[in-house]
């Protein structure tokens, strides 16, 4: 396996370093404003970045979303436009190379500050919010749910979109408060649409999506209305789309409430970082750990796996 690309560093302006991304400027060929969003490989966990990365994992998250983008292509708006490293300018052919697989190049919108969380199955932090009040982000739910059951009517619980440190679930209305009641309940309904024609095509295909998270953004100049910033245009999907990063994915032959699920997903990651955490070998604040080759292999084959599913 190839060495793990943890960073970039491109003669394109305005690079803004995400947790598992790095983003570009650019202009798109038809002459708009755009950006390059580059996949690396790096690993995130209890929203820390991890010491080493996962070799390729960025160019099999593209692909799924790639995938993504096109199924859903025509039924919603989603800002992507290209994924071939030959329609930036200003790169010469290594870092075109470099970046083969990895890169989505974009429509630039401006983001809600909201974390899109849909959830079909209660685990989690779901889970343990309704241990404790009986609902998940305010919404009740029935009594008697065990780790890892079937939400019957799945859930919109929206959190924050934190710059630092962890986001946190957040009710609907705190969501209203900070990005308008019109436009989450666009999101909202927008989420759930997504996340419910995707899992049924998932499931067809042996993979539960116990849950996802969506960003979206706004396309178009801003105005001022009453004082305040707004985009007359309607919400756009961005960022990944039902990845194993951004999602919960469980093989549906083995899903058995009542206990933690096998996953194709970054659970593995999860689980062996929370080992350390148990053995007070790290307290989930930076810096990260490593990961050790073995969880670095079967974590990247649960990804190829889950692909190979949906696509084949």
């Amino acid at each position: 396996m190839t060495e793990a690309l943890m960073t970039t560093d491109l003669p394109l302006p305005n690079k803004r370093t995400g947790k598992v991304r790095d983003l570009y400027d650019l202009t798109l060929p038809n002459g708009d404003d755009g950006i390059l969003i580059v996949a690396t490989d790096r690993v995130s966990v209890f929203d820390v970045v991890l010491e080493n990365g996962i070799p390729d994992k960025g160019v099999m998250l593209t692909k799924i979303s790639k995938f993504w983008f096109e199924f859903f292509d025509g039924k919603f708006r989603h800002h992507l436009v290209s994924t071939d490293p030959g329609d930036i300018t200003g790169l010469d052919a290594d870092q075109k190379a470099s970046l083969s697989g990895r890169i989505m190049i974009c429509r630039r919108s401006s983001v809600v500050p909201i974390e899109c969380i849909v959830r079909g199955y209660l685990t989690g932090s779901g889970y343990k919010d309704y241990q404790k009040t009986g609902s998940v982000c305010g919404i009740e739910l029935p009594l008697g749910l065990v780790n890892s059951d079937r939400i019957e009517e799945p859930i919109f619980t929206p959190s924050t979109k934190a710059e630092e440190g962890h986001d946190e679930n957040i009710s609907f209305e705190e969501s209203c408060n900070v990005a308008g009641r019109e436009l989450m309940e666009k999101i909202r309904d927008m989420s759930l649409s997504i996340f419910i024609q995707g899992r049924d095509y998932a499931l067809e295909r042996g993979i539960i999506i116990a849950d996802t998270k969506f960003e979206f953004g706004l396309e178009g100049s801003p105005e001022r209305k009453n004082g305040a910033d707004l985009v007359s245009e309607e919400p756009v999907l961005i960022d990944e789309v039902l990845t194993p990063d951004s999602s919960r994915f469980w093989p549906a032959d083995e899903w058995q409430p009542g206990r933690e699920q096998n996953s194709f997903d970054k659970q593995y990651v999860r689980n062996y970082t929370m080992g350390l955490v148990d053995k007070g070998q790290w307290n989930k604040e930076y810096p990260g750990p490593a990961l050790p080759d073995d969880v670095i292999d079967n974590t990247y084959q649960r990804y190829e796996e889950a692909y190979n599913r949906l696509t084949v």
